[in-house]
């Protein structure tokens, strides 16, 4: 990998192939939550990477459901995670008119919060792990009230 700068506010990075074949390898991630909550993948993922030997490419997370969803966010104090949460159930209340009732009030909720947030990212690895910003944390956002043990597919592409 080579480092160019060019200008003075932003640093360019180029990946040249140094020869070095490209590498994939794939996983699964189970997560047992304790209930509505954000909880933070970041050491487990590159734990995983680390037991993969990986150095530079990147990882897709994907979780295999529909009530719950992925995001990237600030780690540094937990009231942004509860302020999301928050927000989210605000958004998305369990006393709006839904038609979809059968799984409990919580659950269709659940469904528009993970629409709105997603369930798949992508996120570079840089040396063996995530190359993520100082501040920055992946996190499995649970959405329904009780716990459930949620399962994600795991797949690095690259060296």
């Amino acid at each position: 990998m080579t480092r160019t700068k060019s200008g003075e506010s932003f640093e360019v990075w180029t990946f040249e192939d140094d020869g070095l074949d490209l590498r994939q390898r794939m996983g699964r991630l189970m997560v047992a939550t304790r209930g509505r909550g954000a909880y933070g993948l970041g050491r487990v993922l590159d734990a995983w990477l680390e037991e993969q030997g990986m150095r530079d490419g990147e990882l897709s997370v994907f979780l295999r459901h529909t009530t719950a969803s992925l995001a990237i966010q600030e780690n540094a104090d937990p009231d942004v995670q509860a302020d999301l949460v928050d927000a989210l159930s605000r958004l998305a209340p369990e006393d709006a008119p839904w038609r979809h009732t059968v799984e409990g009030p919580d659950d269709m909720p659940s469904h528009v919060k993970s629409v709105l947030t997603g369930v798949s990212l992508i996120v570079p690895v840089v040396a063996g792990r995530l190359d993520l910003g100082t501040w920055q944390e992946v996190y499995l956002l649970e959405h329904r009230d009780t716990p459930h043990q949620r399962s994600l597919t795991l797949r690095y592409l690259g060296t």
